[in-house]
């Protein structure tokens, strides 16, 4: 028959059933996920990463950071700190929201950051600020997986005070 496929059944006894089931369970998926460091260098990043069919792909929305100081003006770069304290504020936001979901920062295998320009840096993007609170969280000896990322300057984000807004893409384990 034209357009027609036959399939072929296979049947899997009982045991070996359950043994494939259980090495492809929660604690094997994220030994699958390959990730490439960048040949030569230290940096806290990955040059690529492979994920393999079968895992769930799991966007979160830009989060900003919080407010750190609540006795400044509303919506100022004064209540919301500089980088560095922006950086830490909104990565603690992002692994509470990737926790919501069964996940940590240890799924995340792609981050967008976009900064503003900090006025006391010559309205330059405060790069060091980023990596200082990034590095607390990412490539330590407690979580040493380190996603592809992409850091660029935008003219303005959402809220005024904000310097910092970061997107994930995380893969369900």
């Amino acid at each position: 028959m034209i357009g027609h496929t036959l399939m072929k059944q296979t049947v899997i006894p009982g045991s070996l059933a359950l043994a494939l089931a259980l090495t492809a369970g929660p604690g094997r998926a994220a030994e699958d996920i390959v990730r490439h460091p960048i040949p030569g260098s230290d940096f806290p990043i990955s040059e690529a990463i492979e994920v393999p069919a079968g895992h769930a792909t799991v966007y979160l929305s830009g989060f900003g950071p919080a407010v750190a100081d609540p006795k400044a003006e509303k919506n100022t770069l004064a209540a919301f700190g500089d980088t560095r304290t922006q950086t830490a504020s909104t990565l603690a936001s992002i692994e509470a929201a990737l926790k919501r979901q069964n996940l940590s920062l240890r799924d995340v295998v792609k981050m967008t950051v976009f900064l503003v320009g900090d006025p006391a840096k010559g309205g330059r993007m405060d790069f060091a600020g980023l990596m200082d609170a990034y590095r607390e969280r990412f490539g330590t000896p407690s979580q040493p997986n380190l996603p592809v990322r992409s850091a660029l300057q935008v003219a303005a984000l959402a809220n005024p005070g904000w310097l910092v807004e970061i997107e994930v893409t995380a893969i369900r384990p």
